[in-house]
């Protein structure tokens, strides 16, 4: 089994994605990067690597020059600028030079912090993306966009940097907790609440097979969120206008996810979000509250929690000013005018937002 999309800019082929069911395709797929005569580093967390790292390691020595490997701990707590800094130390250190690579093996904390480093290592190096998540899958890896926390604020420093390739092994899923999968069904979601409704429906009618990792169904997955993520990246790669429309949920998302000292996964967060964002779209008369209701239903047959309780309204509203979002001063928020079909909306207040996070904020 091999899926291939490209993604193009400018009308170019700047890099393949592909979907397989092994490690096994990658050889050939770095052969084509004429990384023969190249120093290869494998960034990865400490998770990633008891199950990856020697295979993916093994398969790469074959075909480079060398491979160093940077082994950071697990979890969000490392995505930051340290933990870039030793991963710069270990890359001087072995004399890594412009036409080296990195490759970043593991979820979207993985693939953020290498692809910045990236970036930014010698003013820009390449990077290939392995992603090991279901959400790193169908959307961290894709399109570029780079970055690490700073002081607790999400993604504040950071770099658009094209991967060469995204290899996506879909095996990887069969290890990942209950926990991580659903969270990476919260970015899944949103690609069908913003550009797909029938794709929406399918995954409603489709949450079983899904959850139970069936092959096809998790394959189909991919490849329509791919599809969905690489068509916003290609009109709009430096998000000036519609990837902004990726960000559904995000906003208030990413406030939750701070004021949670970041113990809640991401797709979570964003899930909490989307919904926070359909309650003022609800408050509008854009969606009715029965479309407010199977959007909590999907994400509860998910397994992702559709409350949280012990924050304040007023700390996530707080939290929202140093959104990196912000036009203006004002916020870029993400609503929905229909199921299928967001806009960008910089007229949201602070009364629509705190009636919004009454959706999911309990005592």
């Amino acid at each position: 089994m091999e899926k291939r999309l490209t993604v193009h800019e400018n009308g170019a082929s700047i890099y393949d994605i592909v979907l397989a069911d092994s490690f096994h395709g990658l050889a050939q797929e770095m052969e084509r990067l004429s990384v023969k005569e190249r120093r290869i580093c494998i960034v990865t967390d400490s998770a990633v690597a008891a199950f990856y790292l020697e295979e993916v390691k093994r398969i790469l020595s074959a075909c480079c020059r060398e491979v160093s490997v940077f082994v950071f701990p697990a979890g969000e707590v490392s995505k930051n600028l340290d933990t870039v800094r030793s991963l710069y130390e270990h890359l001087i250190l072995n004399h890594f030079d412009r036409k080296d690579m990195l490759a970043a093996l593991g979820g979207g904390v993985t693939g953020d912090l290498c692809g910045f480093a990236a970036a930014t290592y010698l003013r820009g190096i390449s990077f290939i993306q392995i992603p090991t998540t279901l959400l790193a899958q169908v959307d961290s890896s894709i399109g570029g966009k780079t970055g690490v926390d700073f002081d607790s604020y999400k993604n504040m420093v950071g770099a658009f940097h094209m991967p060469r390739l995204v290899y996506t092994n879909v095996q990887t899923l069969k290890t990942l907790t209950d926990e991580q999968f659903s969270a990476g069904m919260g970015e899944v979601i949103k690609h069908g609440l913003i550009k797909d409704i029938a794709y929406y429906r399918w995954l409603s009618e489709h949450a079983e097979l899904l959850l139970a990792r069936e092959p096809e169904a998790c394959i189909r997955t991919i490849l329509r969120s791919d599809e969905i993520k690489r068509s916003v990246v290609e009109a709009d790669p430096t998000e000036q206008g519609e990837r902004a429309l990726l960000n559904f949920g995000h906003t208030l998302g990413h406030a939750v996810e701070k004021y949670m000292g970041f113990s809640m996964l991401h797709g979570h967060c964003v899930g909490l979000g989307m919904l926070a964002a359909v309650r003022i779209c609800v408050r509008r008369g854009i969606l009715n509250e029965s479309q407010e209701l199977e959007l909590r239903g999907i994400l509860q047959a998910f397994h992702m929690p559709a409350e949280v309780s012990g924050l304040c309204a007023e700390d996530i509203l707080a939290a929202t000013k140093n959104d990196k979002k912000m036009d203006g001063g004002r916020i870029r928020f993400i609503l929905l005018k229909q199921i299928g079909e967001a806009m960008i909306d910089t007229q949201v207040t602070a009364e629509e937002m705190r009636a919004g996070l009454e959706a999911v904020l309990r005592p």
